[in-house]
């Protein structure tokens, strides 16, 4: 990482594009807090070890893809554990939930139609969920996409095909 670029040029640079992009992927506003406050904690232990083998913004966009993932790898083990537990102390399911739908800034009448798309896009396998994201919702190109998600760009194109024709499913 070049010597001129501080931490905090870094943070105050990036910061919305790493918290809109833990909102779309956890759709809960302070999941996103915690999300986007551990990617630069990441990004802050580990830009000694930036090679600049891609861009600053493509390195801080796969951090913080991997860091959703693994909130929502959480999320799925807790919910796991919760059924565990109901069966044997017979706690009722509504503990197995997901947290609630939680994104600011949308009016009351697009939230519903807004929420379910979501839970169709949550329904997706990861790396198709990820490039709908990052295409449709961060509205970055294909080949960035690509370079973010480490794959090439027909790769890219086939996940964003099969991603749509699943929603379209669904």
């Amino acid at each position: 990482m070049p010597a001129s670029a501080n931490f905090e040029e870094i943070y105050h640079a990036h910061k919305d594009m790493v918290f809109n992009l833990c909102l779309n992927y956890l759709q809960n506003q302070q999941d996103a807090e915690e999300a986007a406050q551990d990617v630069f904690v990441k990004v802050y232990e580990k830009q000694a070890g930036f090679q600049g083998t891609s861009s600053l913004k493509t390195w801080i966009y796969r951090i913080t893809v991997n860091q959703c993932l693994d909130v929502l790898k959480a999320r799925k083990r807790q919910k796991r554990l919760g059924f565990i537990k109901s069966l044997f102390y017979g706690e009722n399911d509504a503990a197995l939930d997901l947290p609630d739908f939680d994104h600011p800034g949308l009016q009351l009448e697009n939230r519903e139609a807004l929420e379910a798309l979501f839970q169709k896009i949550n329904g997706l396998p990861d790396n198709q969920k990820t490039a709908i994201i990052l295409k449709y919702l961060d509205d970055l190109p294909q080949k960035e996409i690509a370079e973010i998600m480490q794959l090439s760009v027909k790769a890219v194109e086939s996940l964003l095909s099969r991603g749509k024709q699943n929603l379209e499913k669904k």
